[in-house]
């Protein structure tokens, strides 16, 4: 299971709101190091029941290799705001036009980056319009729904959120172990803080946000073929195990995009908190790679 990350900005890094076209995005945002030539500027999306908080370990090790990073939250998602009830501002579609917004906000072009969930808004961001994207990673983002064990736990998820308050759901998933996609810290080695954190995280996101993103997650199509005509790198980074989407599947999705593919070993659902200096290497020897071939 994944360390919970640290809630306090990295050093150098700033927690602020992002002004769109499509509203106001709470975000972390690390410029790059001291002395450090900019190579460019990487947009990441954390997953369901995540933040932006979740990329806090990747930002020193990718400011040091000249690359600015934004980490956002969606609409409803912890910080940002969005509607308690109105499934209808959370189809994909909108959030992938708040991502369009995002980038450009930041100043496109930009690297993007999608963690579970968020690797399929940024695939639905790319393929309404790739321009702002001078790449794409999908990190522990498979190629279409989530496994079926996790769809069943996804579904309690869902169908709790319908009937109680998200104390209530808060309490509840405390009580059981909670599946990879929607950990939201049912198991903490790092004290009393951490918990506090995650809590506070938990009750910030819109009930409306997680029932409808849970239910895209469970009925996501199949679009590799549709994002693989798109001009632009790919990379598809994953942990050794991971329960959300099987390992060979991400492995066929990679070959099926012609994409570059990178597994890192001990880590799971989130390589990002799991193995963060590995996982940054990998990121920024991508856009190296993908700036070079521009």
């Amino acid at each position: 299971m994944s360390r919970p990350p640290s809630f306090a900005p990295p050093p150098g890094a700033r927690a602020h709101s992002l002004r769109t076209a499509r509203g106001e995005f709470a975000v972390v945002e690390a410029p790059v190091a001291g002395g450090v030539d900019p190579k460019g500027t990487a947009l990441l999306l954390p997953g369901f029941t995540g933040s932006k908080e979740d990329f806090n370990p990747l930002h020193v090790p990718l400011a040091a290799r000249g690359y600015r990073t934004v980490a956002v939250d969606g609409r409803g998602q912890y910080e940002s705001d969005g509607p308690v009830a109105d499934e209808s501002a959370y189809a994909q579609d909108e959030l992938a036009k708040d991502v369009l917004a995002q980038a450009e906000a930041v100043g496109a072009p930009v690297h993007l980056v999608g963690h579970s969930l968020g690797g399929q808004i940024a695939r639905a961001a790319v393929l309404l319009d790739p321009s702002p994207f001078l790449s794409l990673t999908l990190m522990s983002s498979g190629p279409a729904q989530i496994s079926g064990s996790q769809q069943q736990r996804v579904k309690l998820l869902r169908d709790a959120l319908a009937v109680m308050s998200m104390a209530e759901v808060w309490d509840a998933i405390q009580a059981m172990e909670p599946p990879e996609e929607t950990d939201t810290g049912g198991e903490l080695d790092s004290g009393l803080d951490d918990r506090d954190d995650l809590r506070r995280r938990w009750l910030g996101n819109k009930p409306a946000q997680l029932i409808a993103t849970g239910r895209q997650l469970c009925a996501e199509p199949d679009r590799v073929a549709e994002l693989a005509a798109v001009p632009l790198p790919f990379h598809v980074l994953s942990g050794s195990h991971d329960d959300t989407w099987p390992v060979p599947l991400l492995d066929r999705m990679a070959v099926r995009l012609g994409a570059r593919r990178t597994v890192i070993p001990g880590a799971e659902h989130s390589p990002n908190t799991d193995r963060p200096l590995e996982t940054a290497r990998a990121f920024a020897d991508f856009w190296d790679s993908a700036g070079e071939n521009r």
